[in-house]
């Protein structure tokens, strides 16, 4: 086998592999004489069909099974020993005529390697980046506090029906006839749940001001919500295509109102959220706690659009780099082939990506060589963690702050059983330890600022 590989505008690389009838030979013997032990041949006992019944059938195919095995083997290791920095996946060459297996040896084979363009990314303490520490300040953990009393919350039962409290009326539905007595075969509900503030015909709110358990309201859901046939069908708990035939109006029997009621702030609240054993002894002390887990999370937050400004700033420094533009949309077309039918969705496709997908691989090969010259390496435990942080985050939205560390580590196990969220965890990983490194490499140019003005600076940032 001769393997040879042409580089010269160092981007597009030309790989060509020449195989002999010795390098496939004795496999396609043995794998044929497998096959013969096993073929089961009406008129011939097991083992003794003979073999050139085996090579005319299976033949061919088994021959075309070896050759690409041996490609794809060889192929990786001259890579990998030759250090050729690839980008994406090998694509046979464009030029490459088809090659007639039936024929006997050699056999040409040339792929196309998009070669990693040279270029260097460094950071020093004469780079200037923003570093953002968002303010906890009274505002925020006022909120907070809300957010934990409203999750911790309940219903309780109300006198009088107030839509500004969001308030729930329960009672009984019932469909009328033309002369407003209950309709016999009509719809009829017991304890059903209405909440008048969502209707969106104000003369029908109207109609329940201040209604209170045994008021008998006469409404029409169809003017109510405007025909919308969704929200008719779902009060009513009948299909869409039957509400056309409940046109009428309808009585509700009020038997309860429902109002939603904050937890209040005490002992009970801050123990369910931290734990008995948080020593947290009074409202203080519970701010504080609040205070503390909010500069921590947006310690994060800083975090990540730190290195989104690291990002814009190494990029800026880069400048243009030539890429074998051609072959890598190739390879993009490749990659997404079953989305893209027609040739216009493939030209659209390039149009609305390619220039994206450069700059997310050269920020990819620029964060390798800051990872590299920092020391940093991903390993297993670091993705566990971040599939940990991860899991404490999603617990964390539900107001769930004290989670046992065994619940969280078995949560994070089954968010690793996939192995595409392993790569996005090793990813996490990696831009965690970076960021670390990179806050000790750059000069930071620190900068107060509210969380509102923060998000809107995003906002503006991903327009």
């Amino acid at each position: 086998m001769q393997i040879s590989f042409e580089n010269p505008d160092k981007v597009n690389g030309l790989l060509t592999i020449t195989v002999e009838e010795n390098d496939f030979k004795d496999d396609v013997e043995k794998t044929l004489k497998d096959y013969r032990k096993r073929a089961n041949v009406p008129g011939f006992r097991p083992g003794q069909v003979p073999m050139g019944m085996i090579k005319r059938q299976f033949g061919t195919q088994v021959k075309v099974d070896v050759i690409n095995k041996l490609l794809g083997e060889n192929l990786d290791k001259y890579i990998t020993d030759n250090k050729i920095n690839m980008l994406g996946q090998p694509l046979p060459h464009e030029g490459q005529a088809p090659v007639d297996l039936e024929k006997a040896a050699p056999y040409t084979f040339q792929f196309d390697i998009a070669v990693a363009p040279e270029f260097e990314a460094k950071l020093s303490g004469r780079d200037k980046v923003a570093y953002y520490d968002i303010k906890v300040d009274d505002d925020l953990i006022d909120k907070q506090v809300d957010m934990f009393a409203s999750r911790a919350g309940s219903y309780a039962k109300a006198d009088v029906y107030d839509p500004e409290q969001r308030d729930v009326l329960k009672g009984d539905l019932r469909e009328l006839d033309a002369n407003g007595n209950t309709l016999e075969g009509g719809i009829t509900l017991s304890d059903e749940s209405l909440m008048p503030v969502y209707f969106d015909d104000e003369a029908e709110k109207e109609k329940f001001a201040n209604a209170k358990p045994g008021d008998i309201i006469t409404f029409n859901p169809t003017a109510a919500y405007k025909g919308k046939d969704t929200s008719i069908a779902a009060l009513l708990k009948c299909d869409r295509d039957k509400v056309g035939e409940h046109k009428g109006d309808f009585t509700f029997q009020v038997t309860e109102v429902s109002r939603f009621v904050k937890h209040e702030v005490n002992a009970e609240l801050w123990e369910g959220i931290y734990g008995k054993d948080s020593g947290i002894k009074d409202e203080k002390g519970f701010r504080e706690a609040i205070a503390k887990g909010l500069a921590e999370q947006l310690k994060g937050d800083s975090d990540f659009k730190f290195l989104q400004d690291v990002r814009a700033h190494v990029l800026k420094k880069i400048g243009k780099v030539q890429y074998p533009d051609e072959l890598l949309k190739r390879i993009l077309l490749a990659n997404n082939s079953k989305n893209l039918k027609t040739e216009e969705d493939k030209k659209k496709f390039i149009d609305n990506n390619y220039a994206g997908s450069l700059e997310t691989l050269t920020w990819d090969l620029a964060k390798n060589q800051l990872a590299e010259a920092q020391k940093i390496k991903v390993d297993t435990p670091d993705i566990k963690e971040a599939a940990a942080e991860m899991a404490r985050m999603q617990f964390a939205q539900y107001g769930m702050t004290s989670i046992p560390d065994e619940y969280v580590a078995k949560y994070a196990e089954e968010l690793l059983k996939k192995p595409e969220t392993v790569q996005q965890m090793a990813d996490r990983a990696l831009d965690t330890k970076l960021t670390a490194a990179l806050k000790d490499v750059v000069k930071l140019d620190h900068k107060e600022i509210s969380l509102d003005d923060f998000n809107k600076m995003l906002e503006e940032g991903n327009k």
